[in-house]
């Protein structure tokens, strides 16, 4: 599991509290990496470029090291497509998976954004997956997103913030399901399950279940739509 963006490591483990033990399997362990450098929020289509090299670098050392599968831990999906033509593995991102479960158990979603600025990440991948037609809305409350510490300590003034834009999402925006925008928003996810009468998916949950359905399956991307490098250089972004 890639976060896309250099944390502490105290962060790390925070983003590892997302999946609660009784999802965990006795067969399967999951170890949460960061990328190496990068910008610290996505907060542009520059931060995003960055993610996706620093991404492409981390998920080809990981293959090396053995893992069976990689995913990146972000609604940036960042480097998922670069790294299905480099790796042989399973490489799942978050926001496909979430978009598309979310067709499944309804006719129109919205997601639940901290931020405006990442407004960019969800129409790169609803673009990329032919899914704006499904979308509701998006729901932002004009919060800074603190990839170190992220909801902890914070939720009495974020959590009704969120609840309000979900609620609001439901009624005013006909949306049946809810999409939490960030995987550094999972904390939130059991409050506004508890008070919400439609889905709330938590996205990296979703991400980590699709790698665990395509191990159990046996399944990886198509070699005919990511077609692998003639020559790789792994090693381009990484200084001595």
């Amino acid at each position: 599991m890639i976060i896309p963006v250099p944390v502490p490591a105290e962060a790390l483990e925070a983003f590892a509290s997302q999946i609660p033990p009784g999802l965990l399997r006795p067969d399967i362990s999951v170890e949460f990496a960061c990328a190496a450098r990068g910008g610290r929020a996505l907060d542009s289509l520059y931060e995003g470029a960055i993610a996706d090299a620093y991404c492409l670098e981390a998920g080809a050392r990981a293959e090396e090291e053995g893992f069976s599968a990689v995913c990146i831990n972000s609604m940036s999906d960042s480097g998922v497509t670069a790294l299905r033509s480099r790796l042989s593995i399973p490489v799942v991102g978050t926001a496909q998976p979430t978009y598309h479960l979310a067709c499944q158990l309804g006719r129109k979603f919205s997601i639940l954004s901290m931020w405006d600025r990442w407004r960019w990440l969800y129409d790169k991948a609803l673009h990329e997956q032919g899914l704006g037609n499904r979308l509701a809305s998006i729901r932002t409350i004009g919060v800074r997103p603190d990839t170190a510490e992220l909801l902890a300590g914070k939720e009495d003034s974020v959590f009704p913030l969120l609840l309000d834009a979900a609620q609001r999402a439901v009624e005013e925006d006909g949306a049946d399901v809810l999409i939490l925008g960030s995987t550094t928003m999972h904390q939130s996810h059991a409050f506004l399950e508890d008070r919400l009468s439609v889905p709330v998916l938590n996205p990296g949950l979703v991400g980590f279940k699709t790698c665990e359905m395509m191990l159990d399956l046996r399944l990886t991307h198509s070699k005919r739509s990511y077609e692998a490098p003639e020559r790789v250089a792994d090693g381009i972004f990484s200084f001595a």
